[in-house]
């Protein structure tokens, strides 16, 4: 039906397809400005109540604005620098939105706010509100205001958590905007390469581009209804130029092999669309089905990337299955390969199916034992808070950083907020000198006085840490610590038996809520993406087995990804290589963004190589010569789009924000390990093993597939002999 009315009016379709790129250029145009800035936070939490009560009572919190004051001849105690740190912290603290200001200048304040040598020193700010408005007004108004000119006896460099979010995501933007760069040339050259027509190299990146233009207008109206993460643009390039050339790969090998087959143009395009229509469908679904468990997490960032997700595999199933057949009906015989394809018994593929179903246990075998060496490093994944150190290269926020680690006993910023309510001022006294003695504790300062290892510290008791019943406790933590497990620092405080109703924030805390939200809903989201892409598989196939086996092979190549991360990024084996500081552990939603991408990419080739050897099963009831035969129509295509795929991925490991070196690595492997290992060699031997069960299911579940399955009509003309070239 769709493929008549695209021969009847292919001009009609490409004007509209033109008017309506049109307007969603117009729709993503300011798509940017509407994505929000987001922070490693899990509402609702422990720590987030911390934060939210502290602020409403005693206006303070975690500072998330640091000024480090380097003296450039002396130390920051001499006259002239106390003079001009004495005058910053008067200024920062009379700017809107700042409500509390604590610096090395200040009458009481601890050494630690400076560095060991006295040559540095630091301001610390408190600012309430989101990161949008944080990174957006608060930061650059501190640039403007206090930054532009500094007395030359000293530098300042502004830090804290959103300067440091704020400098990765405009690297991250930066980075991703040059990668297009290379990436559009490089992905049209390999096009050619593999199409050997400029024209059709043309058009497929244009469905590319399409797909991410669409995607971005798409997600700009979602900003009217929910928050939208500035990165989920950056999905929206990679995956709408993979997505789009891959279903355009997928159109124009099935348009190819149905002209060698003797159809006339319109019967082609009709036949494609109805083939390889139905496999980009069921591959759309699959990816965005894979995508969307990820609003099973409830955490923005990661919903934004659920959202475009589903936006992207939806634009690039329609550019595919609509916009790309009238493009070639268009085109006609111009868009046939060059050269005569070869016999189908002559091809690569078909040999080394061939050859696996001879031997499937050895080459199978082989096979798995490669995938599990690689994957083995997973075993040790560590999951952990991200830093400066995401940042690769020396900007002045990371080198800032260095020094505080370096240079400094701690950092007052990542103190730990213990909120008490019904709180005897007698029993304070204790509980505080009991959080002092936890190992890693460099202090605990309180209504009551300063602690450290379990004794008193002489001074003055905090002022401002106390109202009625309700009370505060800064545990501040070594540096040493900080680096080694803030994790278990947070846990362990936690766990100080308290005499009163206690609570825990603070940085740190903020980050390990975030991880344990993470961690927690896991297995929940693994299991629902196994059910989806089992369901939409069995819909497809109709047997059992097939869609089970699919999602074992899937996690085999996840722990590629996993243990590549692992050896490369958390044990810093690529560090040397891609430029950046390995700190033990990962950040977790970059994985499981990875994992659901890749996931659904996977899928993606299995749902086009399964379609083609089922296809040939259903003609000809061979479950053996089935095999080779579909992989042979099936593993060229599914080659090229991994190739091209793989080399888009590995242009962002060129970027210099950790993040996008793992996405940019670990998917390039991934993608190239499962289109060549995984499909070319363990699918046909588990499915050579499993013969006619391949396609078996339970007399309940087969009629049930025969009710609600979706089957792709059968031609008349589709003989073995008709359809056995190898385009």
């Amino acid at each position: 039906m769709l493929g008549s009315i695209l021969t009847r009016r292919p001009r009609a379709v490409l004007a509209l397809a033109l008017a309506v790129f049109c307007l969603l250029t117009v729709g993503a145009s300011g798509a940017l400005d509407s994505f929000a800035l987001n922070r490693f936070e899990r509402q609702n939490s422990e720590s987030s109540l911390v934060r939210r009560d502290l602020i409403d009572t005693f206006a303070t919190g975690s500072p998330n604005i640091t000024m480090l004051v380097t003296a450039t001849d002396g130390d920051v105690r001499s006259d002239r620098v106390t003079a001009i740190g004495q005058a910053l912290t008067d200024e920062l603290a009379v700017l809107p939105d700042v409500v509390e200001v604590r610096s090395f200048w200040q009458p009481g304040a601890p050494e630690t706010l400076a560095s060991r040598d006295f040559r540095h020193a630091l301001i610390l700010a408190v600012v309430p509100g989101d990161a949008d408005h944080v990174r957006r007004v608060v930061l650059p108004a501190i640039e403007t205001t206090l930054l532009t000119e500094v007395d030359p006896a000293v530098t300042i460099t502004l830090g804290g958590a959103d300067q440091v979010f704020r400098e990765v995501a405009a690297q991250a933007s930066t980075d991703f905007l040059r990668a297009e760069l290379i990436v559009l040339p490089l992905v049209l050259l390999l096009l050619w390469a593999v199409l050997r027509r400029w024209t059709l190299a043309l058009v497929t990146i244009g469905m590319g581009l399409f797909c991410v233009v669409g995607t971005l207008a798409l997600l700009r109206v979602a900003t009217v209804f929910t928050e939208i993460s500035t990165f989920a643009a950056n999905i929206a390039l990679v995956m709408g130029i993979g997505l789009g050339v891959d279903y355009g790969l997928f159109m124009i090998y099935r348009f190819r092999e149905e002209l060698a087959a003797g159809a006339q143009v319109p019967t082609a395009v009709r036949r494609a669309v109805a083939g390889a229509g139905r496999t980009i469908v069921f591959s759309a679904v699959t990816v965005g089905a894979s995508l969307a468990v990820l609003l099973v997490f409830g955490f923005p960032f990661l919903s934004s990337f659920a959202y475009a997700g589903i936006a992207v595999a939806a634009v690039s199933a329609l550019a595919a299955v609509v916009i790309l057949p009238a493009a070639l009906y268009l085109l006609g015989q111009r868009a046939a390969p060059a050269r005569p394809a070869r016999a189908l018994d002559r091809g690569f593929w078909y040999r080394v199916a061939d050859t696996v179903i001879r031997r499937p246990v050895a080459t199978g075998g082989a096979a798995l034992l490669v995938l599990l060496v690689l994957g083995a490093p997973a075993l040790g994944m560590n999951f952990g808070a991200p830093d400066d150190r995401v940042l690769g290269g020396a900007p002045p926020v990371r080198s800032m950083y260095d020094t505080i680690r370096a240079d400094f006993a701690t950092e007052e910023a990542d103190a730990l907020q213990v909120l008490a309510r019904q709180a005897d001022p007698a029993e304070v006294e204790a509980y505080a000198a009991t959080l002092s003695s936890v190992p890693g504790v460099l202090r605990v300062d309180s209504a009551a006085g300063s602690f450290a290892d379990g004794t008193a510290v002489p001074g003055p008791p905090s002022t401002g840490m106390s109202a009625g019943q309700t009370t505060w406790l800064r545990v501040l933590p070594t540096g040493e610590r900080l680096l080694a497990d803030p994790s278990g620092l947070v846990a362990e405080i936690r766990a100080v038996p308290a005499p009163f109703a206690v609570a825990v924030g603070g940085y740190p805390a903020e980050l390990a809520d975030y991880r344990d939200g993470i961690s927690a809903r896991l297995p929940l989201v693994a299991l629902l993406i196994m059910a989806v892409t089992y369901a939409v598989l069995f819909l497809m196939t109709g047997s059992v087995l097939a869609p089970l086996k699919a999602a074992v092979l899937n996690m085999l190549s996840m722990s590629v990804m996993f243990g590549v991360l692992v050896w490369g990024f958390q044990n810093g084996a690529l560090a040397d290589v891609l430029g950046f500081a390995p700190t033990g552990s990962i950040e977790p939603s970059i994985p499981i963004l990875m994992f659901c991408i890749a996931y659904g990419l996977s899928m993606d080739y299995e749902v086009f190589l399964l379609a083609r050897i089922k296809e040939d099963y259903d003609r000809t009831g061979d479950p053996i010569g089935s095999i080779p035969r579909g992989v042979a129509r099936s593993a060229p295509l599914v080659t090229a789009a991994a190739l091209i795929l793989a080399a888009s991925f590995a242009v962002y490991s060129t970027g210099e924000v950790v993040f996008l070196q793992q996405l940019g690595i670990g998917m390039a492997l991934t993608v190239a390990v499962d289109a060549t290992l995984v499909r070319g060699v363990l699918v046909p031997a588990l499915m050579r093993l499993a013969g006619r069960a391949n396609w078996w299911a339970p007399g309940p579940l087969r009629r049930l597939h025969e009710r609600v399955g979706l089957h792709e009509a059968q031609h008349a003309d589709s003989s073995p002999g008709r359809n056995g070239a190898l385009v």
